[in-house]
């Protein structure tokens, strides 16, 4: 653990890409949020009580997007960045205790808020007068969760329906300032150069924490089926569980490798800016595939309700769709076979409401396997569009 001063906070361009251990423990507790989430999704019965966990997810991975990003431009190893880490850490642990009842709808949002505002408070008193451009950078973050933070903890203090009104619309000031650059008042908005900077790190941290959010896909089978008969059905949803995670491992590393190495200023730029919403799409994925294997290992026969093919079945679509939809916007290559995967998900979902939860579960494993297999063939990356592709 290093002690320098602000001079050093900025992470130089020279520093080691690895995580550190204590951001991998960070991951780790943010997985542990996402398990919860996902056992939440499967335990609700109707779609308005699906939606507020929706957004308590979004509000959980934004938050591990944005101290990602802190870690990639700031030293992790410096000890305000260490601060920031624990405080974001004990925030998840809160915004997890609180996600099972609507009624702890002001511990969640305090243990969202709190850890930004602590964020930003601490970059702009340690730069201040030392580092501009960094400090300003900080004071346009730390504007914007102010902002946003109003709607979180008065949103959460109203009753229905209005509360989840201005939950919603704290989260979309999120999303959309950060996709505007955060433009503030006197500041304007975050230099594009400065998305330039990107480095290795912010790369390794975003595929460190889908590989470990896949896991989450086995985990609740796991504990679901170590309670139950071990009945033929229920052990072939189980090991359809296994492989569907491993076939999504299998899709996300297609590309990460070629999307790494690339040194384009453009690309670097439109990755750090576009990899927080098309992971959110995969997450979210990961969370309905896990949520829809704790419901099919529960009950394996039987028809399928339209809510579980949407969990069993789309959970996996978000995830391919998400992955496709960054491989084309960074490389401009559209991988057809992926697409095809996708239609025919789309394709089967309105048909299989009369098979059994395990044969559901089967089809999706075939599907997915076809577009690993057409990744293997080389089929992976075709299409005239080539905008800038690396080489």
């Amino acid at each position: 653990m290093t002690t320098g001063g602000s001079t050093e906070l900025v992470r130089r361009p020279s520093g080691s890409a690895r995580a550190t251990l204590l951001e991998l423990l960070f991951d780790v507790v943010f997985v542990a949020a996402l398990a919860l989430t996902s056992m939440l999704i499967a335990e609700r019965n109707s779609w308005a009580g699906v939606g507020p966990v929706v957004l308590m997810l979004m509000a959980i991975w934004w938050t591990w997007s944005v101290t990602s990003t802190t870690t990639d431009f700031y030293d992790p190893e410096q000890r305000p960045i260490q601060a920031i880490l624990m405080v974001t850490m004990f925030g998840a642990v809160v915004m997890a205790a609180a996600l099972a009842s609507e009624t702890h709808a002001l511990i969640f949002a305090a243990g969202y808020v709190t850890p930004h505002v602590v964020r930003g408070l601490v970059l702009v008193t340690v730069l201040h007068k030392q580092r501009r451009q960094a400090e300003e950078r900080a004071a346009r973050f730390l504007f914007w969760f102010l902002v946003s933070g109003v709607f979180w903890i008065v949103g959460a203090l109203l009753p229905d329906p209005l509360r989840w009104t201005l939950l919603t619309v704290a989260v979309a000031i999120d999303y959309v300032a950060a996709a505007a650059r955060y433009p503030t008042p006197w500041l304007g908005r975050v230099p594009v150069g400065q998305y330039e900077k990107t480095t290795e790190h912010l790369g390794e941290r975003y595929q460190q924490f889908v590989i470990l959010a896949l896991g989450d896909i086995i985990l609740l089978p796991t504990l679901e089926v170590s309670t139950a008969d071990f009945e033929r059905a229920r052990l072939a949803a189980f090991l359809a569980a296994f492989v569907t995670m491993l076939l999504l491992w299998q899709i996300y590393v297609l590309g990460a490798v070629s999307i790494a190495r690339t040194t384009s200023a453009p690309l670097l730029r439109r990755a750090a800016r576009l990899a927080p919403y098309t992971h959110l799409g995969m997450l979210a994925g990961v969370v309905c595939t896990a949520a829809g294997f704790d419901l099919v290992i529960e009950r394996p026969t039987g028809d399928t309700p339209a809510r579980w093919i949407a969990l069993i079945v789309g959970g996996p679509a978000l995830f391919l769709l998400g992955r496709t939809v960054f491989i084309f916007r960074i490389l401009s290559l559209v991988p057809w076979h992926r697409v095809l995967g996708l239609l025919l998900l789309a394709v089967a979902a309105p048909w299989v409401g009369g098979w059994p939860p395990v044969l559901v579960t089967t089809l999706v494993v075939l599907v997915l396997a076809g577009v690993v297999v057409g990744d293997a063939m080389g089929g992976r990356l075709t299409g005239p569009m080539r905008r800038g592709r690396p080489r």
